[in-house]
């Protein structure tokens, strides 16, 4: 009976020592984008989440390699309380940032796994280009009654006058796109479909009701004038590999608080939409429920790879950026939000790593980041928040987990007594995150609080006093006001009110000036002896949001 009871007790050791091994899988690039690109490296095993992931990449024939963000572990799991309810795998997955377009990489993968399983793959990816019009395009006009006479390869340019409502029914083709394009802006649509098209542009128009995207590939809206309760929609099945940038969207609401959040009356989207490989950049958009925005529950389609990045948000009554029901690699990078009820919501994220870095909000009347409904898989970097009340607050009884937060600047203060859409914007804490799961992360982060003494709160921690322990371990809190860390900032003590953003660039006495810690491919380059803690740089000139000139 002892010899049996041993055998038994090996082979369950050995079935517990192979389930904590790694057994690697294959390696994906899905959905490359113009500037960024996704790797997913699928396994079995790490049942104890050692596992790690160290990338290099370098463009193709080239001899330096350099270094990217270490892949995240992502652990098989499941949704909770969705519709329906989403599934993810067990994997290791990231994405390396700011890319040239249209080049191929070599991608070096370094997996390690104390309990064995360690391998080292090299993958090949390339950027997309950004649209483009054919080498040889043939130059066309027309006016309305003539738009579906073009073939692939034109470039129509549209005469001035009333287009009314307007299904397109041709398709492009791969190098050999249609665009429909106004020079003046004065080609004027009540609305567009190109439902269901292909390698269809449209450039420069000015368009009074929405523009559908449902069912397209690789199409693109640019340097549109948009002024609609519901402004670009791409329905499921869904828009993929598809570029809307540029454009001015201009929504029906105002900022009043009668109407903020979830239960508001203010229907309407600046930009929704559902599928994956999208890039939604350099748009100004205003005057929404929810400005830029994902689908949800049944509606959503595939979420993954999508990039919302340099985009010029404001009033939106619910979210300013909704990237809720994102499965892997969306990435929302270097927007401005302005008078929002929330700043950026992923309610939930399906596994992650999704992707939050140098975003700047201003003037939230509920919160920064809205992690709800079991969020899974944030990673949130370098973003800026002042806002009164809590400079970080999620208030949710679904805790989040597998989160990461770092080198985030949040400024809080005391708010009016007013709540907003129901909600109250916090009672002026630093920071207020009560429920999240046992694999978050926060440190290096910088807190500070206005007209109000410092005070925060994680779980059932509250502290008067940074650095912390469990938390916030290298975690540095802003000494005396910090509204004085910029220059000529007026901290938004009334959330009620329209404020113009601000510069939130450090002054270059400021704490948090090289207190950062360094992330490869993330916060390179950077004045001094290191990074800075926040979304701006010292010393650097300030993104470009929302339009181009």
């Amino acid at each position: 009976m002892i010899q049996i009871f041993c055998l038994v007790l090996v082979v369950l050791t050995s079935s517990a020592l192979a389930s904590d091994a790694t057994k690697p899988g294959q390696v994906t690039t899905p959905y490359p984008t113009m500037t960024n690109l996704a790797v997913e490296w699928q396994i079995d095993g790490d049942d104890n989440l050692n596992a790690k992931c160290d990338a290099m990449f370098r463009v193709e024939g080239t001899k330096q390699w350099h270094k990217a963000m270490p892949l995240q572990r992502v652990p098989a799991g499941s949704s909770q309380k969705t519709s329906p309810i989403v599934q993810w795998t067990n994997r290791l997955s990231g994405s390396i940032f700011d890319l040239e377009p249209d080049t191929s990489y070599e991608i070096q993968l370094n997996l390690s796994d104390p309990d064995g399983g360690t391998s080292q793959e090299i993958v090949i990816a390339r950027t997309r280009s950004f649209p483009k019009e054919a080498a040889n395009a043939r130059i066309t006009k027309a006016g309305p009654g003539g738009l579906n006479n073009a073939v692939s390869g034109d470039v129509v340019i549209l005469a001035d006058g009333d287009y009314g409502p307007f299904q397109f029914s041709k398709d492009g083709e791969s190098g050999r796109p249609i665009i429909y394009r106004s020079l003046s802006g004065k080609a004027i649509f009540s609305e567009v479909g190109l439902t269901d098209r292909k390698w269809v542009y449209l450039d420069g128009v000015t368009v009074n009701g929405p523009v559908r995207l449902n069912g397209t590939e690789h199409c693109a809206v640019m340097r549109c004038k948009i002024k609609s309760q519901w402004g670009i929609k791409a329905y499921k099945p869904g828009m993929t590999n598809g570029y809307i940038a540029d454009n001015l969207i201009h929504g029906i609401h105002a900022w009043d608080r009668s109407i903020m959040g979830a239960g508001g009356d203010n229907e309407g989207e600046g930009i929704q939409i559902t599928g994956s490989g999208n890039v939604i950049c350099h748009n100004r958009v205003f005057g929404f429920r929810d400005c830029l925005s994902h689908m949800e529950d049944s509606g959503a389609a595939v979420q993954m790879c999508n990039d919302w990045y340099n985009n010029d948000i404001s009033i939106g009554l619910d979210d300013g950026i909704e990237v809720d029901f994102a499965l892997s690699n969306c990435r929302v990078m270097r927007n401005r939000i302005t008078n929002c009820f929330v700043g950026i919501s992923s309610q939930p994220g399906l596994g992650g790593p999704n992707y939050f870095i140098r975003n700047v909000m201003f003037n939230l009347s509920y919160s920064g980041f809205k992690l709800h409904r079991f969020s899974h898989g944030d990673v949130i970097l370098h973003n800026t928040v002042v806002k009164a009340g809590d400079g970080l607050g999620n208030y949710t009884s679904e805790p989040f987990d597998h989160t990461v937060f770092r080198n985030n600047l949040f400024v809080g203060g005391k708010a009016p007594d007013t709540k907003f859409g129901g909600y109250s914007p916090g009672r002026g804490r630093a920071v207020d995150v009560q429920q999240f799961g046992p694999h978050c992360s926060f440190d290096h982060n910088a807190y500070g609080t206005h007209g109000i003494p410092f005070e925060g709160k994680f779980r059932s921690w509250n502290f008067t006093k940074l650095p912390g322990t469990e938390f916030e371990p290298h975690g540095l809190q802003i000494q005396g006001d910090p509204i004085e860390l910029f220059e000529q900032v007026v901290f938004p003590s009334d959330p009620g009110k329209v404020y113009n953003p601000p510069d939130l660039r450090p002054k270059s006495s400021s704490s948090m000036v090289d207190a950062a810690q360094l992330i490869s491919n993330v916060n390179k380059p950077y004045e001094g002896r290191g990074p800075d803690i926040g979304a701006h740089e010292r010393g650097q000139e300030l993104p470009i949001y929302g339009p181009r000139p």
